[in-house]
């Protein structure tokens, strides 16, 4: 019986089946004893395999994404901030954002949770097979200045631009040199309406002028970020923003902001 098992999985890892191939053993022995139907053997086989599949993607993407932290949509605590509701969440959590190439920009003082908040929906994303990259943007302005000659940026940057969803953590808070501002609008440029990205900040969009040192540059940045944008205040006392010809994704599904 040793031999037989030997050769089945010889077969199964010469069709790339290698997870089924170290369990087949202990699933041969389980469909005797239970007397699994032929369609109940092949349904596990195939089924254990797949599992295993999507679990051995989902930690790649999940080591890709390079998220601080492991924050889930479950340990956030929506009734410690009043910056998002239970039907706002759930609005978000279905992800048809992601697919219409949606930006959230969430803002607010340190603390309040916008991290925790963004990093959730990643993973969220993530459990859903979606690619995702998390990255503060002094990171990413280090990625864009090195990945022509440092192969690890360059590896970063292209996860980066392949991804489903970029989350860009603590943007404008600090003043930015004009070759940093100009290397961010090329990026935010080159991802314009192929991606998708949730954006945390302590400083509103109205703000990012004096950041970036250049108005018109800032204007071009806002035109795409914002076009089809949510933003999610943290802090209730600011003034909320308004865009003229922005598509805002919670009065698209119908639910107050």
């Amino acid at each position: 019986m040793t031999d037989s098992y030997n050769e089945l999985q010889q077969k199964c890892r010469t069709l790339r089946l290698a997870e089924t191939a170290k369990e087949l053993p202990n699933m041969l022995r389980e469909a005797e004893s239970k007397s699994w139907t032929y369609y109940e053997f092949i349904n596990q086989v195939l089924g254990y395999e797949l599992s295993c599949r999507e679990e051995k993607n989902r930690s790649k993407l999940m080591k890709w994404a390079e998220f601080p932290q492991p924050l889930t949509l479950d340990q956030f605590k929506l009734e410690e901030q009043s910056a998002i509701g239970d039907k706002q969440l759930n609005v978000l959590k279905e992800l048809s954002w992601i697919d219409e190439n949606f930006t959230l920009i969430m803002m607010g003082p340190p603390g309040v949770g916008k991290t925790h908040l963004s990093t959730g929906l990643g993973i969220h994303a993530v459990n859903q097979g979606y690619q995702v990259s998390f990255v503060s943007m002094d990171h990413l302005l280090y990625i864009l200045k090195t990945r022509e000659y440092i192969s690890k940026s360059r590896t970063r940057y292209k996860r980066i631009t392949t991804s489903d969803l970029i989350i860009i953590d603590d943007i404008m808070y600090m003043a930015y040199e004009p070759q940093d501002a100009q290397l961010f609008f090329q990026f935010i440029y080159d991802m314009y309406d192929k991606t998708s990205f949730i954006l945390t900040s302590n400083k509103g969009p109205g703000e990012w002028g004096k950041f970036l040192g250049d108005t018109t540059l800032t204007t071009a940045i806002l035109d795409r970020l914002l076009h089809r944008s949510e933003i999610i205040t943290f802090d209730e006392n600011q003034d909320s923003i308004r865009m003229k010809y922005r598509q805002a994704l919670f009065q698209e599904k119908g639910v107050e902001s």
